[in-house]
């Protein structure tokens, strides 16, 4: 019921790749780069718009052949065409996700020798194929593309596989500090030699996850993505030449690059840094932070990502392999393509952009790390760079999104299923996006109900939900109040109210981010509101959970979730009052949090003009000024934690073994802060009442180990 979410506002940064699906690349924009390319502009034009309509037709071919809701309705998926030096240079306009497109698929190529016409490989294993894969639930197939016994190119897929088997269903847990509790590990392998299906490994996938048909489904579909792709290639090179295609995917990239570089060029020369903070690992109470500083010359961008906090005993890391990854740049995708829709999406893009990345954070852990969660310390660490990218050049780049992407799953006993059970993706749920002014002054709320940062995943239809699982959608809608108030509003997150059909599921929530640390405002504007899960809410038998691992659920409970919005941008008593109203009259804004946060009094449907001015006048001013709103809970773990002891203390731990490093490291904070609540059942400000008395417990607990060198403080083998 309710209000469809969606809702599409004014365009700004982190616009959608398939709202241009018509657009074409011109010969003019070719012309203007003022690059030798190595081509015509007219063929380059040309050979542009065919390679870009093949990776469209690849993802069309597998979404409509795939078997699993999250693959056929979500779309977590991708395809994309790859050039001879292991590169993206063709990307599909309609693709949800965007996050691969500075991939490198060279590492799993040249781990399967002797590639023949015919073959495929297959992989999910990040470790092993050079973190091509970045957990164990995305399957990779790239196909070797030959022209008279030579490749000149590769068909490539992936898609996000509902449960490859491992500890839980889903695959995914947020506890599993292994990847071996991951589910089945591919090593870059051949899944077809010479055209022929490798009926070993068929077996071997169905016997390791509990939807074997739907993957395998899922697989067929990919295959016929990659015919497709195989198929237009041909038709390329026999049009125009095979010399023709295979210089066309460096001059593409070449392109791509000169018409990045013109758009960071305006963004000013300096140095910003930047930090924000994942909730905790669940397996602690503790905090995670990510940490960037972002240096800008001449059209060029360094990250350094040193001081983000080690890798933890959970799956939330991610693996890059010591190397320039996509994880890292992806903050890039919708900021570049947002400044000059001209741009072909593909590696050339990233090519000005560098990145130190120490070995051992979260941001580039060690085998045998778990990497379920990846994506939240990658979404933190988009976050972080937004910041940074806002001190340089506020009028380029919005406020930050809701920083969560929720997958809600429901595992559930099905005698029908061959399995005995089933496992489904219930609903992708998605933030708010962020409020952005541009250089001419205007300013744009939030895109309300839709987060395109990282992906443009859709939502599951609900009448296909309920055919499939056993659950009855009751709401379906909006979150009210939860876009950070600004004189732009940061859009507002989803909400959905799931009731379960039978005994015995069992709920999992991918994601649960930023229920402590809410979405941050802009210049003036106050926080957004923070994630929330409620088992049987308003009822009597209601429970606020915490960030979960999983949830037993039987008949007739309900699970709702409600989704963060974005951050606000400029005063929220500046918001033009009728602006303040129809957000009132369209749901946006409850008239409780008109008058709190607006200072508007909004009664009977109209704006009571005498109580308005007195609200105003009575709330604070002048936040213009305040560049940054954290809110309370980073004020008070900041008020001991701050930038320098951070940098200390993890300095401290990379200088101790690996082996002891996280247990040390939540013994240290575990002494500063005796009573440290888990995320959702305590606040820091009410834990850190004598922020100078927990300083000096972290100082002492901080010597105490690094003089020991880590061997002897604290529980010898505590464990998640």
């Amino acid at each position: 019921g309710g209000r469809s979410p969606g809702r599409v506002g004014a365009g700004f940064e982190g616009a959608a790749f398939r709202i241009s699906t018509l657009k074409r690349y011109t010969v003019s924009s070719m012309k203007r780069n003022g690059r030798n390319m190595g081509l015509d502009p007219v063929l380059l034009e040309i050979i542009a718009n065919k390679v870009v309509a093949a990776a469209d037709e690849m993802a069309t071919t597998l979404q409509r052949t795939s078997r699993t809701l999250f693959v056929k309705e979500a779309s977590d998926f991708a395809c994309a065409l790859v050039g001879v030096d292991g590169r993206m240079f063709a990307h599909p306009r309609t693709s949800a996700v965007s996050a691969f497109v500075d991939m490198n698929a060279m590492p799993t190529i040249q781990a399967v020798p002797d590639l023949q016409e015919g073959d495929v490989i297959v992989t999910n294993d990040p470790y092993l194929s050079g973190a091509l894969s970045t957990h164990l639930p995305d399957i990779h197939l790239l196909e070797p593309i030959f022209h008279k016994g030579r490749i000149v190119a590769y068909c490539w897929s992936f898609v996000h596989s509902t449960d490859v088997g491992g500890g839980v269903p889903g695959s995914i847990l947020p506890t599993f500090h292994e990847i071996f509790q991951e589910g089945l590990r591919i090593p870059p392998i051949k899944l077809m030699e010479g055209g022929v299906l490798n009926d070993s490994f068929v077996q071997i996938l169905k016997a390791n996850c509990r939807i074997p048909e739907l993957n395998l489904g899922d697989v067929r579909a990919m295959l016929a993505a990659l015919r497709v792709g195989r198929q237009r290639i041909a038709d390329i090179i026999e049009r125009h030449g095979v010399t023709t295609f295979v210089n066309a995917q460096s001059a593409l990239q070449d392109y791509s690059e000169a018409k990045a570089r013109a758009v960071l060029r305006r963004i000013p020369d300096g140095y910003h840094e930047f930090w924000d903070y994942m909730d905790d690992d669940v397996a602690s109470s503790i905090p995670i932070r990510i940490r960037c500083r972002v240096t800008i010359r001449n059209g060029e961008v360094h990250i350094d990502l040193a001081g983000t906090d080690p890798e933890v005993k959970a799956a939330y890391n991610v693996y890059t392999a010591d190397r320039m990854h996509e994880w890292l740049t992806m903050r890039f995708v919708s900021f570049l393509y947002t400044h000059d829709e001209e741009i072909v999406v593909n590696h050339g893009m990233f090519r000005p952009i560098s990145a130190n990345n120490p070995r051992g954070t979260v941001l580039n852990c060690e085998f045998p790390a778990a990497l379920g969660h990846r994506h939240a310390p990658a979404r933190r660490l988009l976050d972080a760079l937004t910041g940074a990218l806002l001190k340089a050049a506020p009028d380029m780049i919005s406020a930050p999104a809701g920083g969560a992407g929720v997958i809600l799953v429901l595992a559930e006993f099905d005698p029908a299923s061959s399995q005995g059970q089933t496992v489904a993706v219930v609903q992708p749920m998605r933030a708010g996006m962020g409020a952005f002014i541009d250089r001419d002054g205007r300013g744009y709320d939030g895109t309300d109900g839709r987060d395109s940062t990282v992906a443009n995943i859709r939502n599951n239809p609900l009448e296909i939900v309920e055919s499939e699982c056993g659950v009855v959608v009751r709401e379906w809608d909006i979150r009210t109040d939860s876009g950070g108030p600004g004189r732009w509003r940061g859009g507002v997150g989803q909400l959905i109210t799931a009731e379960i059909l039978r005994d015995g599921g069992i709920i999992y929530g991918h994601g649960m981010e930023r229920m402590r640390f809410p979405a941050w405002g802009v210049f003036g504007a106050r926080p957004a509101q923070r994630f929330r899960c409620i088992l049987n809410r308003g009822r009597p038998n209601e429970q606020h959970l915490g960030k979960i691992d999983q949830v037993p659920v039987n008949a007739g409970d309900t699970v709702t979730m409600m989704m963060p919005g974005g951050g606000g941008y400029g005063d929220p008593l500046e918001r033009d009052l009728e602006a303040v109203l129809r957000d009132v009259r369209e749901g946006l804004v409850s008239v409780e949090g008109a008058a709190r946060d607006y200072g508007v009094a909004v009664v009977d449907g109209r704006i009571d003009s005498e109580t308005t001015r007195e609200l105003r006048a009575q709330k604070p001013r002048n936040r213009r000024n305040l560049t940054f709103d954290f809110g309370s809970e980073r004020e008070a773990w900041e008020s001991v934690f701050d930038d320098e002891t951070m940098g200390r203390l993890n300095q401290g731990l990379f200088d101790i073994p690996r082996s002891v490093r996280y247990d040390n490291r939540r013994w240290i904070f575990e002494q500063a802060i005796p009573e440290l609540p888990r995320t959702g059942e305590g606040t820091l400000v009410e834990a850190i009442t004598d922020p100078k008395a927990a300083r000096v417990r972290l100082e002492r607990a901080m010597a105490a180990v690094f003089r020991a060198g880590g061997a002897a403080t604290g529980p010898k083998a505590r464990r998640p």
